[in-house]
């Protein structure tokens, strides 16, 4: 009998030989080594002229591609007032009736 491979949440695992998973904190704290360094310095000599921009995407994103706010959560702030039993009672009505 057949084992059954493992299936997570997000469906089957079906990474290629090229790809491989990454934390992104091992990305952006990891140090730069002497040849990455090499190669960015060489990089950031060579004039725009000789730059092959040609697998760049466009500058330009999609206007429907473009999303607002979307990572932005308001600040909130715990806040106690006191209010008469009347002025409440009046105010609760006047919201009821659709002011």
């Amino acid at each position: 009998m057949a084992k059954k491979k493992s299936v997570s949440r997000n469906g089957p695992q079906t990474a290629s030989r090229q790809e491989r998973r990454v934390p992104a904190n091992a990305l952006f704290t990891a140090p730069v080594t002497d040849k990455q360094r090499r190669e960015l310095e060489r990089l950031r000599d060579l004039p725009d002229s000789q730059i092959d921009f040609a697998d760049a995407p466009e500058g330009n994103p999609r206007v429907s591609g473009i999303q607002t706010g979307r990572f932005y959560r308001p600040i909130k702030q715990l806040v106690s007032i006191r209010v008469d039993a009347e002025v409440l009672r009046r105010e609760m009505q006047t919201n009821a009736r659709g002011r």
